[in-house]
This record gives structure tokens, sequence and C-alpha cells, in this order.
């Protein structure tokens, strides 16, 4: 179908009411940086889902990092989006300015470097992300254990897509479609929907960030609404099995465990935590359940769940801002709360 024709068929839907949702934070930046929203007809609702691996790290593992950077010997290492995220006892920024030692980095291997410069220094680095990130991760210990480092450990908060999907169905979340996460589907290959699919009756489809290959995603989900199938519109660079190299190399290092996703809960096997043996490099991981300390104000755990737009939290646009967040949503670029706000999303 010609890029006119896709344009008109989404312009003009009057069929059952749709509501799509995409799980990966490139993809709600890319929807509204491209205006998809407004060219879509009202009876066609795009949600975002727990895609922002900033957005659903849980206040505890927060917490953790603040008292490890709070800790004499010890310095955290992260990327700088985690910086400003509310844990329970304010962020890691706020951290630094009381004389914490965290330091932000571009690449995971920096910590590498400043672990064999600085070896009375216990390096902490916190390991945030999906199963795009996690082989980096595996590289990573690969290097640790090959230089043998003792003073870099890992407090990780790593997830994968397919679980929390699950979890989401299981628990009413009202979708008819999923705009597959593209670059988590690199890794994983674009098979491991189709479980999913077939059991809920629900087509994915794994698509690109440029504007025209998110409209034809959401026309293929629109006309098969109530199918279980799985369609790859990205297979420049996905394909069915994904990368073997980076599931073997996750493998390795990393096993399933439960995890805490900010706002949904602990999902049972969400998680990827060091194996047993490699326990010495951990720095605690295993047990962050405690989501107490989150701002019963903020609505983010709502707005994951595709139970609520960001525009509708009362805080959104008053004291919650991208200057002023008061959860993490508001926080990274890919968060929705971000993007709503900067892109004025509908």
């Amino acid at each position: 179908m010609t890029e006119d024709a896709v344009r008109e068929y989404l312009a003009r839907y009057d069929g059952p009411e749709l509501r799509l949702m995409e799980v990966c934070g490139s993809h709600t930046a890319a929807i509204a940086k491209n205006g998809i929203s407004d060219m879509l007809s009202p009876r066609i609702r795009l949600i975002s889902g727990p895609g922002c691996p900033v957005c659903v790290t849980p206040t505890a593992y927060i917490d953790r990092l603040i008292s490890l950077a709070e800790t004499p010997g010890c310095a955290v290492v992260t990327f700088g989006d985690l910086l400003r995220v509310p844990g329970g006892r304010g962020t890691l920024q706020e951290a630094s300015g009381r004389g914490g030692d965290v330091r932000m980095v571009y690449s995971p291997f920096d910590a590498l470097v400043m672990a064999e410069k600085e070896p009375s220094v216990t390096f902490i680095m916190a390991a945030v992300g999906f199963e795009t990130t996690t082989p980096l991760y595996a590289l990573m210990m690969e290097d640790i254990l090959e230089k043998k480092l003792t003073n870099l450990k890992l407090l990780t908060a790593l997830k994968t897509m397919p679980a929390v999907i699950e979890h989401l169905l299981e628990n009413g979340a009202a979708v008819d479609g999923f705009l597959a996460p593209g670059h988590v589907a690199v890794v994983t290959g674009s098979g491991i929907f189709r479980p999913l699919a077939e059991k809920w009756q629900m087509p994915f489809a794994v698509a690109g960030f440029d504007g025209m290959s998110l409209l034809r995603a959401i026309y293929v989900l629109a006309r098969a609404r109530g199918r279980g199938e799985v369609f790859n519109l990205y297979p420049q660079v996905v394909t069915e099995e994904g990368s073997t190299v980076a599931q073997a190399l996750t493998a390795r290092y990393f096993e399933p465990g439960p995890a805490l996703w900010r706002g949904l809960g602990v999902v049972p096997a969400s998680g990827r935590l060091l194996k047993a043996e490699l326990a010495a490099y951990d720095a605690g991981s295993d047990g962050l359940n405690d989501d107490s300390g989150t701002n019963e104000a903020c609505c983010c755990g709502s707005v994951l769940a595709g139970r609520m737009s960001p525009p509708d939290c009362p805080l959104f646009g008053r004291v919650c801002t991208p200057l002023t967040p008061q959860g993490a949503c508001m926080v990274s670029a890919e968060g929705s709360c971000h993007t709503y706000y900067s892109y004025h999303r509908r």
C-alpha cells in the first residue's frame, strides 16, 4: 500500500476503537517528534507502556545507589539520565551535592578504566536497561574476570520485555495491539513475541523509528485486530531469531529472576541477575523489592501500565516538569511524561 493510502486509511478509520501500546521509549519519542498521534482517527489511541528503562527503575534501587555513593571508599558510576531519578532519599545528584562519590560516564567500559586507575576505590556500576544493553554488561563482566578486578561490582536493574507485557495483559490492560520494541527485537528476534501474540490473540508489529515506519506499523495493527500474529516491519536489522551471539553472552553471566518495576510491582522472571557464582561482583541487587519510597502523588505507575495518559496526572505540567520532575517518567528523554510535556503530544 502506498504512503498516501496508509495515511488516508489511518486518518479516516471508523472501525472499533483501538488502543495500541508502544513499549519502547524511542518509539514514544519518535511518535511525538513526528506528530503521529495527530495523523490518526480519534478512534485510534496510542498509549505508552513500560518502555523506558530508567522510568521503571524502582526507588529501592536509587536508594541503594545513594547509600553506596555515601559509603567511604565507594563510588557509583552511572549514565546521566539516572542522576535525577527520585528515590525515597532524593536523587543521586543530590547525594553528590552532599559529598557522595557519583561519577557520570558515557560507556559502562569507562568504569573498567576507573577501577584499574584507582584500586583503593570500590566502583559500583549502575547496570540499568533491557535486552538491548544487557549484553554490554555481560561483556563488561568478561573484562572484569579477565583483568581480575576485585574493586568493580554491578548493581543490576536489568529487565526483559515479554514478561512485563504478559504481566500487563494478565492484569487487565486494555490493549488491542503492541508496537513491539525495535531495538530490543534486534537482540531477541521478532519471534520472541509470537507466544504472547498467539496466547492473547493480539497482533505485534516490530517497527523502525521514522515516521512512515511507525504509520505502517499502526496500519498493520489496525488491520490485524484480534489476530495473534507478529509482523516484522524492521527487517533491515531484526530477524526471527535475533542475535544468538548476544543471547549466548547474556546467558553466560546472567540468569532470570524476579524484578520490581516502578509502579507495577514484582514481575516474576522479568529480571536478569548475575549468576550465583558471580555473587562477589554483585553490589546487592537481589532483594531490592521495596517501592514504598515512591512519591504517592506521582502517577508514573498508572502511566507505565497504560491506565492513564500523562496529562491526566494532577502533577503534570504544574509541579512536575522536566526541570522539577516528581517521578521517573518525567526525567528521561524517553519517558512518557517528558515526551508528552516536550512535544505537547495528545
